[in-house]
């Protein structure tokens, strides 16, 4: 357990077309650096923690925002670990991606790993434009090696053109009903999710499919399909949502 006090911090990025990023600003566990892409049609930042965090009592949020026409790849140095703290109340972290008419964004961050005795309470929300385009990946990992996790309650709110494409939510650990049961993670101590929208598959409606042990991809209401997987570690979960 953690020594220091709880904090409060917010971190902003927005991206511009050509590459700009007129704002770049974090404070508090969030550094944000701009790093090369592989891709030169895209801008990337990467998220670095400055401390450790989240921790109990934390208030973390992060705001990404593309104008029009941005394209940008968001990723970070490391994995994120929920650990406890001084504070007995949870963590909150919020994130907030808002794309732009013709923007691109792929979130694309190392997993988030709830360790024994924590408790984090994280809020996704994207806003896309109709002509929007997103690449997200999410992957959450139970504890570390040979301990149980904490409490994590995960909710992810997608909404295209003001309408909710995508509302679910996660919760595992202590005094969750049926989270390592067969119907959630059937043992599995890694789950995580690559979701795809893209105006291009509007009326491309397929059928569900699998992908291996553990990983199926269905399509949504709209031009978009979901990937989730449950795997053993971090490791084999991400090679599951690479075959997606």
């Amino acid at each position: 357990m953690t020594g220091r006090a709880a904090v409060a911090a917010h971190a902003r990025i927005v991206a511009a077309p050509g590459g700009a990023l007129p704002v770049l600003a974090g404070d508090g566990p969030l550094a944000v650096r701009r790093t090369r892409a592989d891709d030169p049609s895209f801008s990337q930042v990467t998220l670095v923690g400055a401390m450790s965090a989240p921790l109990g009592g934390d208030r973390i949020e992060l705001t990404v925002e593309l104008l029009p026409g941005a394209a940008l790849r968001v990723t970070s140095a490391a994995a994120t670990i929920a650990l406890p703290g001084r504070d007995p109340v949870p963590a909150r972290y919020r994130i907030t991606l808002r794309v732009g008419a013709g923007a691109v964004l792929h979130w694309m961050p190392e997993p988030l790993i709830s360790a024994a005795g924590s408790e984090l309470r994280q809020l996704t929300r994207v806003e896309l434009a109709p002509t929007a385009r997103l690449l997200l990946r999410e992957s959450v990992v139970l504890g570390r090696a040979d301990e149980e996790p904490g409490r994590l309650a995960s909710r992810l709110t997608v909404v295209r053109d003001g309408r909710p494409l995508l509302d679910q939510e996660l919760r595992c650990g202590p005094d969750a009903p049926g989270w390592d049961g067969g119907a959630v993670l059937d043992g599995n101590r890694a789950v995580g999710q690559l979701l795809v929208v893209d105006p291009a598959l509007d009326g491309q409606q397929a059928a569900p499919r699998l992908l291996g042990e553990g990983a199926v991809c269905a399509p949504l209401a709209g031009p978009a399909t979901l990937t989730s997987a449950v795997a053993p570690d971090a490791l084999a979960l991400h090679r599951a949502l690479a075959n997606a």
